[in-house]
């Protein structure tokens, strides 16, 4: 496959792509957005997201998100790992911390992510991490595992970059970067992250870039605006998009080991 760009977020089976699920993904490959990690979040939507994978020949993550931990059933993680035997399947995840919503109580959430990083250690694959005013307690549960992976969505402060790069972790940078208002302190890091741990995402529908003109009328974040991410990422590592895409492109097959 050409190296083209990758868009490691999208949530193609939230509701605001009920309708038109094959124009969002032809749009995308109209702007070089070839490939897309569709993101599962529970059971039901893992099992949404690679049928979409499966359909449209993208690949996909089968994970419980913190918001969700509260409301697994029994069998999670059986679910869960045979979702993730399928080839378009490459990560376990969304998992993680959220401490800023707390919409599950922090000791489930705790649980849940500690049995989806034990599963990621039995089935040999990378996490796709999530973290939300929780990055203490992360990185102590995630020190207590021998797992490989990415920081989705990253907002954190330097402190937590570092600590996430010292454990091997991928950064993953959304639209936030280019929020003139809350993203002055992404900016700032993003110069800080290796040219060889850095992975960009839309986390569509969510994140309209503040960038780009014109807004979309709906408020709807799509993959093909995945280049409003690249062009504020390049500027502020002071590479070209090419030689940009080109890294993000071989970090997406080291980390997920896609052929």
């Amino acid at each position: 496959m050409p190296v083209t760009w990758v868009d490691i977020a999208v949530n193609l089976s939230n509701h605001q792509f009920a309708d038109d699920v094959a124009d969002v993904i032809a749009r995308a490959k109209q702007a070089d957005v070839h490939d897309m990690l569709l993101v599962g979040c529970d059971e039901d939507s893992s099992r949404a997201a690679l049928e979409f994978a499966q359909q449209y020949q993208l690949h996909c993550t089968a994970g419980v998100h913190p918001h969700d931990a509260k409301s697994v059933s029994e069998h999670y993680l059986a679910v869960l790992e045979s979702l993730l035997k399928a080839p378009q399947c490459l990560a376990v995840g969304e998992c993680g911390l959220d401490f800023n919503r707390d919409f599950s109580p922090r000791p489930v959430q705790q649980q849940v992510l500690s049995e989806q990083l034990a599963l990621a250690e039995k089935l040999d694959l990378p996490v796709y991490l999530h973290d939300r005013d929780a990055s203490e307690t992360l990185l102590a549960i995630l020190k207590e595992h021998n797992v490989r992976g990415v920081l989705h969505c990253f907002t954190g402060d330097q402190h937590a970059l570092e600590r996430y790069l010292d454990l091997g972790l991928y950064i993953g940078i959304t639209g936030w970067v280019c929020d003139e208002r809350r993203g002055q302190a992404l900016q700032a890091q993003v110069p800080l992250i290796p040219d060889d741990r850095i992975l960009l995402e839309t986390d569509a529908p969510f994140l309209v870039p503040r960038t780009l003109t014109p807004k979309p009328k709906s408020r709807r974040n799509e993959p093909a605006y995945l280049i409003e991410v690249a062009k504020q990422v390049a500027l502020l590592k002071n590479i070209s998009l090419d030689d940009l895409k080109t890294q993000c492109y071989d970090n997406f097959v080291k980390l997920f080991g896609v052929a």
